[in-house]
């Protein structure tokens, strides 16, 4: 671990906070900060994905209690997303191309939310099969970036006007945690490297993802929430750019 364990673990905590208060667990955040501080590249991915399965574990039950799930709007996302974070988690690409093409249309759509956060309204529903086709491309992308995919499928969801901004919320919620979930199943298999790190900073992902969950579910109104989500899709954004 780095010397400096005490910045580690507020950072970490901060980035849990801010993720969770938008429905998302952290894992891109978790990635830039641990590779701030200097730990192995073959140490982050893994390290990070098991602090996503806590943080999103937390977010998912705060969001549900709050009455914000949807499991009609979740499952078509969500059945082939897992077989696909475990396929993507599993390879090792030298992918900076692809990073940065997706890193710039997160920044796109985080310049949406901040400028205009004020409209929640929902058009329709998703098509099931594009919703299962989605689900399982965004899987794939999510194994491959080491994240849980709440990046990718918040903004499509917001975008597409298919859902309100806190059932989004709690739709990605879930969605990271089981892509996380089989995205770490995948990454072991491949480097056959479980993860090992400091159980302080899985405290300081605890109190920070409680934290937001609890604020983003109970607290926030939608506006806030889509600008805090700027600041969360920026934040992943440059990491993929220059990460």
């Amino acid at each position: 671990m780095p010397e400096h364990l005490i910045l580690l673990t507020l950072a970490i905590l901060v980035v849990a906070f801010l993720y969770s208060s938008v429905g998302h667990a952290g894992a891109s955040g978790y990635i830039a900060v641990m590779a701030l501080f200097g730990l192995a590249p073959d140490v982050v991915k893994p390290a990070a994905l098991v602090l996503n399965i806590v943080v999103a574990s937390i977010g998912t039950w705060q969001f549900w209690r709050a009455g914000h799930f949807s499991w009609r709007l979740f499952w078509p996302f969500a059945v082939l997303a897992m077989p696909m974070a475990f396929v993507g988690g599993y390879t090792n690409l030298p992918a900076h191309t692809f990073k940065v093409l997706v890193g710039v249309v997160l920044l796109a759509s985080a310049a949406l939310f901040l400028f205009r956060p004020a409209n929640d309204t929902v058009n329709r529903e998703p098509n099931r099969f594009v919703a299962i086709l989605s689900g399982g491309g965004l899987g794939l992308l999510a194994g491959l970036t080491g994240t849980g995919g709440g990046i990718f499928l918040t903004p499509l969801l917001l975008l597409m006007r298919w859902a309100r901004t806190k059932t989004v919320a709690a739709t990605s919620a879930l969605f990271i945690l089981l892509n996380s979930t089989a995205g770490l199943a995948g990454n072991v298999s491949s480097t056959k490297n479980p993860p090992s790190f400091a159980l302080v900073l899985v405290g300081a992902a605890v109190v920070g993802g409680a934290a937001g969950s609890y604020f983003g579910s109970w607290r926030f109104n939608h506006v806030v929430i889509k600008r805090l989500l700027a600041v969360v899709l920026t934040i992943a954004g440059i990491k993929l750019i220059f990460g």
